[in-house]
């Protein structure tokens, strides 16, 4: 895993749920929402959740297993999850968390009914050696759900690029301090398979017997799901 995007969370990560919320104006806790639903997550059921940063989706992953079910929330960036088990406690909620690389997940094979990902596996060096990885701790006919940012078309692509180019860099350094950080953010998020793309990535990485993609307010995000063979 790069070390200067470890470096770069690190830098970030005391400010990063309070940017997320005023760049996203809050509409990505719908989408963790959503990728829990299209992930068939239920009561009981074991998830990983790999770079869970301040522990977003674990949480939400938690809320919907409930007490019988367990989550373990994994980042490589040890900062980012520093505030992760204060936040879960915070709403009375039992996770673990521990510092792991997606690409190399200390965890036996089989073990979990599901593994997600969160607007990190641009991040990864490898992207399809994450979704190997990932299928690997999952149990035959579990789910992988990874949910990241696409490249919207149509009359929501101009105006979207004008605020992801411009207006996000600016205000995202502003309040960090780091202006760097959400310009790479953005830029990688551009550059990064989308929709198909990112399907013949799951293709590509020979885990799953069948994978899907949805689409979220018009293709700024997706929710990818593959059923692991």
């Amino acid at each position: 895993m790069s070390e200067k995007v470890r470096t770069m969370f690190a830098d970030i990560a005391g400010d990063y749920d309070r940017i997320n919320s005023v760049l996203s104006f809050g509409v990505h806790h719908a989408w963790r929402k959503k990728a829990v639903l299209e992930s068939g997550a239920h009561e009981g059921d074991h998830v990983l959740d790999c770079a869970t940063g301040t522990g977003d989706l674990a949480i939400a992953f938690k809320k919907t297993v409930g007490d019988p079910g367990y989550v373990m929330g994994t980042d490589f960036c040890a900062p980012m999850i520093e505030s992760a088990p204060a936040k879960a406690a915070e709403e009375g909620l039992n996770i673990d968390f521990e510092v792991a690389d997606a690409m190399n997940l200390p965890y036996e094979d089989n073990t979990f009914d599901i593994a997600s990902i969160a607007f990190g596996i641009r991040n990864v060096d490898e992207p399809v050696t994450a979704l190997k990885e990932m299928a690997r701790a999952v149990k035959p006919g579990g789910r992988v759900v990874v949910l990241e940012f696409g490249q919207p078309k149509g009359l929501i692509k101009y105006p979207y690029e004008l605020y992801s180019q411009h207006i996000m860099p600016a205000v995202g350094g502003l309040l960090s301090g780091n202006r760097e950080a959400y310009t790479y953010l953005p830029r990688t998020s551009a550059a990064f398979p989308a929709g198909d793309k990112f399907l013949a990535l799951m293709d590509e990485s020979r885990a799953y017997e069948s994978r899907r993609g949805v689409k979220l307010t018009g293709g700024i995000a997706w929710v990818y799901v593959g059923i692991v063979q």
